[in-house]
């Protein structure tokens, strides 16, 4: 109900029918909650668990599993599956949709993503057990960091994946009014970097800072007498970490990104008389 009032509110502005007393302030809360849930591209209202105002809520139980101190390799493996899993219903929901993409696309990334995550996932662990010079200790914390370079691989081979048909199909470039220009390779393959590009930073602190911001938080003696307290202030700090994060790493890019169109395809810079033109980056 409040998703159609925000969209009437922002038709309303488009036509020039707005009810009187209607303040910019509104207007603007209106245009927030319609971007968070309506799909720029289809105009389909997006799933809430991968929106990505939901990737929080939902992807931190996920998080705090990874980062699990003592993981067995089953242990690793359903965590980088689970990961992987809601990673790619978030890119496929957050995708570039004006071109048709084939399931065969989807599960061909998601069972790419998956297996790279896993593969690197428990190929590290098997190093760092037979790394006989290293102390116990060590060898956890260092073990802590193993998400990282597994879930940061794995998210450019989703991405990439997943995708890839944007590249041989190209993606819909838009003038100053809106218009669909021509449809664009080189503009795709922006796209695809940037949004790569943001997969890489984002998991860059939430798997580095909760694990150095723990193993000093264990060594306190409050913790060390109550041991059932290292979960829930654990979950905490990877709540806090991945929210703080999260915003930062989106706001790399805008959504709506620009291109110029001297850097495009000659075929597009003959059909229009703008300098610049505007495609969905894909979140």
């Amino acid at each position: 109900k409040k998703l159609k009032e925000c969209i009437k509110l922002l038709d309303d502005y488009k036509y020039s029918t707005l009810p009187p007393g209607v303040s910019a302030d509104q207007l603007w809360e209106a245009q927030k909650i319609k971007q968070a849930i309506i799909h720029p591209d289809t105009g389909e209202k997006i799933f809430m668990p991968f929106r990505m105002s939901g990737y929080v809520p939902f992807g931190t139980p996920i998080v705090i599993g990874l980062l699990l101190p003592n993981q067995t390799v089953m242990s690793t493996i359903i965590w980088q599956w689970l990961n992987q899993s809601h990673n790619a219903c978030v890119n496929y929901a957050n995708r570039n949709a004006t071109k048709p993409s084939p399931t065969s696309k989807f599960l061909q990334g998601y069972i790419g993503a998956v297996t790279t995550a896993v593969s690197i996932a428990v190929g590290l662990n098997a190093l760092i057990q037979k790394a006989n010079k290293l102390s116990p200790s060590t060898r956890v914390i260092i073990q802590r960091f193993v998400p990282f370079p597994a879930v940061a691989s794995a998210n450019i081979c989703n991405v990439a994946l997943m995708r890839h048909n944007e590249l041989s199909e190209g993606i819909d470039v838009l003038d100053n009014n809106g218009s669909v220009v021509g449809s664009s390779k080189i503009a795709a393959r922006h796209a695809i970097m940037e949004t790569a590009f943001t997969r890489v930073v984002l998991p860059m602190p939430i798997f580095v800072l909760p694990p150095i911001i723990m193993s000093y938080l264990e060594r306190l003696q409050f913790l060390q007498r109550n041991r059932r307290l290292l979960l829930p202030i654990h979950s905490v700090v990877c709540l806090v970490t991945f929210g703080l994060s999260l915003p930062v790493a989106i706001s790399l890019f805008p959504q709506m990104s620009q291109i110029e169109v001297s850097r495009l395809e000659p075929e597009i810079a003959m059909a229009t008389d703008c300098r610049v033109l505007t495609y969905n980056k894909g979140l």
